[in-house]
């Protein structure tokens, strides 16, 4: 019986998230404190001031990686709460790193703040799209876009949870890919409001970019599990991070591969550490056998700490 912390991904990110942990434990002021030294900015305007750059790409990903290693910290440090395993859905694959000791959290900063600008500068505005793709089988989607590749590439991107994937490429293969999923039966396509098609062979530029900045990162050594989205495995040791965090970029998000994966190694609770809730619905979609909470919010401390500790 082991339990598992899941960091959230880009696209949870939310006006004032975090801002009762801010108001409520000086160590997690110091961490704000911290990233906003580091990035020449003030971290605690864009999360609790409506600021505009609270979504976009090189602010985003820094911003929630703050916030969710802010309520890891308190967890562990004040409350003495940790987890077997961690993992997280693309962008929160970092904090899971920084969770695991594999990297410091003032290197990841700067790191995912390089990431979020490749990212968004590597397709120009308007030639890239992402849209959730729901209530159809992996199979039927993947085919689709094989089939509307031959003149506009698009690709899954997300594996998130039966009946919950994503899809990347350029913008008018993903409109093709949407209107014809409702025919085959769709619930529902929406468009996403991202800033490229991420995930998809579309960043290979932005991939081999951060290769470079990776190669100055100093990694250690594991003190837990740490899975990856690539394989949906477990890391097997610290030369494996740079090429993996360098394939991410470009590589389909196997979420739901890897939740079946940690289940089978013996993870039997889940707790979505970060802002949103997201996680927690994949997880609850892909077996509903396990337990599964959130926590963004300081109210949820004591429902954590009675789960972990029961």
């Amino acid at each position: 019986m082991k339990t598992a912390f899941l960091f959230s991904g880009q696209g949870a990110q939310y006006n004032e998230m975090g801002k009762d942990f801010y108001a409520e434990f000086s160590e997690v002021r110091d961490i704000f404190d911290t990233v906003s030294r580091l990035l020449e900015t003030d971290m605690a305007e864009i999360c609790f001031n409506d600021d505009a750059r609270l979504n976009e790409t090189s602010y985003t990903q820094p911003a929630i990686l703050t916030v969710s290693y802010a309520i890891q910290h308190v967890l562990k440090k004040s409350m003495g709460i940790s987890a077997d395993v961690v993992a997280g859905l693309s962008l929160g694959e970092y904090t899971a790193l920084v969770s695991s000791g594999a990297l410091s959290f003032e290197e990841a900063i700067p790191l995912v703040h390089r990431r979020g600008s490749l990212m968004e500068k590597a397709v120009p505005d308007g030639k890239g799209a992402m849209a959730a793709i729901l209530g159809l089988e992996a199979s039927v989607l993947a085919q689709l876009c094989k089939e509307v590749s031959e003149e506009s590439f698009v690709s899954i991107a997300n594996f998130n949870a039966p009946g919950q994937l994503v899809i990347s490429g350029e913008t008018s293969g993903v409109n093709k890919v949407m209107d014809k999923t409702m025919d085959k039966g769709a619930k529902k396509a929406v468009l996403l409001k991202v800033s490229g098609p991420f995930h998809t062979k579309m960043l290979e530029s932005a991939s081999r970019e951060f290769a470079e900045t990776l190669d100055k990162v100093n990694f250690q050594p594991f003190n837990k599990t740490v899975y990856t989205n690539v394989t949906a495995d477990a890391y097997s040791n610290i030369e494996s991070i740079k090429p993996l965090l360098t394939k991410q970029i470009a590589s389909s998000v196997k979420f739901e591969q890897m939740i079946r994966q940690m289940i089978s190694d013996g993870v039997t609770t889940f707790i979505q550490v970060g802002p949103g809730k997201s996680l927690r619905s994949f997880v609850k979609r892909i077996d509903k056998s396990v337990t599964v909470k959130n926590i963004e919010k300081v109210k949820q401390i004591d429902t954590i700490a009675k789960l972990v500790q029961s």
